[in-house]
């Protein structure tokens, strides 16, 4: 099975040659190659747009940021409507993290594509969600929302990591419609559809050791006293640092991308990452996965991520035949930062085969 989705990803790349052996498809690749290196030479977490609030069918604020394309002229506009319209990349970030998890990719497609990030509820900037309402299904519900009102026509293309992939699915879950129709294609990164052991989600807050039924008591308990533990954090940065470099990535990495993403997780108040933690072991989202039948979908896993371990990739590859499977060896879990390259190249891949048809133009995946 592996073996055939290795054949099938050569076969993608020669169908993305051929789009690109157009005038239009070369001119789309001398872009894409232009940006690269775009993200190492910004500075991590710089880049910015102003700023949409989008207000989640229970009140809460989303903290929403849209990149535009710049049109002919030099001006930013909106999306016009029509048969060749590009789609609009979606960013959806995973647990504990912000939408600054995705720098490199918002650095590498910025100014070609409109693209759209924003944080999740109790996330980064976005407001505090209520215990009760701090679920994936909720999350799926707040993806709809920012749907509607940020991309309300237009082909959309879907990219979630971590948690952001479940969330894609818990769109699916409940509104499988809007998959080949609206939404024209999905990326799930480092991600699963269930059958997750919980307490991998909070890693490095607890260590790995600790079983699951222990974990979701511990964390109960400990969020009763959530301002001490996140003093704690504080004060235990350099072994944070530490643990952040173990279980977020598979390789060594520039020390900048360490103290980025610990950064980033330590943002998270460890009263969000308890109200969070047990819809992760209640996830069971499998039967979601035939809303993907015949849509442009990837499904990319580092095989050194200890927070969604490869398995779980492999599932959802199993699950999804059609769909472009990529493992990419000794990356970690925030493989979107470990191989932005291999990750944007692929999410390449995945635009050309979720666009409109233009003459002249083939591609897929």
């Amino acid at each position: 099975m592996r073996m055939r989705r290795r054949i099938a990803g050569l076969a993608a790349g020669a169908a993305g040659l051929a789009a690109a052996g157009t005038a239009v498809g070369i001119a789309r690749q001398q872009r894409v190659i232009a940006r690269r290196g775009a993200g190492d030479a910004t500075p991590l977490g710089s880049l910015r747009s102003a700023p949409i609030t989008v207000v989640a069918d229970d009140g809460v604020p989303l903290h929403v940021e849209v990149d535009e394309v710049e049109r002919a002229g030099g001006t930013g506009g909106k999306r016009g409507k029509g048969r060749n319209q590009q789609p609009t990349l979606v960013f959806v970030h995973g647990f504990a993290l912000t939408l600054d998890c995705w720098h490199f990719q918002r650095a590498g497609f910025r100014g070609l594509l409109r693209t759209v990030y924003y944080d999740q509820r109790s996330h980064g900037r976005s407001g505090r969600s209520e215990r009760e309402n701090a679920t994936i299904d909720q999350l799926g519900r707040d993806l709809l929302q920012v749907l509607d009102q940020v991309v309300p026509d237009g082909p959309v293309v879907l990219v979630g990591h971590s948690m952001g992939g479940m969330t894609i699915l818990a769109l699916a879950d409940e509104h499988p419609e809007l998959f080949g129709d609206r939404i024209t294609g999905v990326a799930l990164i480092a991600t699963t559809a269930g059958a997750l052991q919980p307490h991998k989600m909070v890693v490095p807050f607890i260590p790995d050791v600790v079983g699951s039924e222990l974990a979701v008591r511990g964390i109960s308990l400990l969020s009763r006293v959530s301002r001490t533990v996140d003093g704690v954090r504080r004060v235990g940065k350099p072994l944070s640092t530490v643990l952040t470099d173990r279980y977020a990535f598979g390789s060594k990495v520039p020390a900048t991308y360490v103290d980025f993403t610990d950064q980033l997780l330590g943002t998270t108040p460890f009263e969000v990452v308890a109200e969070f933690f047990p819809s992760f072991g209640e996830l069971d989202k499998f039967a979601v996965l035939r809303a993907f039948d015949g849509l442009p979908t990837i499904v990319l896993c580092g095989t050194r991520d200890k927070v969604t371990p490869i398995s779980h990739s492999r599932t959802l590859a199993d699950e999804l035949p059609h769909a472009h499977f990529e493992e990419v060896e000794g990356a970690g879990h925030m493989v979107i930062m470990e191989r932005h390259e291999r990750v944007n190249a692929t999410l390449d891949q995945l635009i050309a085969s979720a666009s409109p048809a233009q003459p002249g133009v083939t591609g897929g995946l």
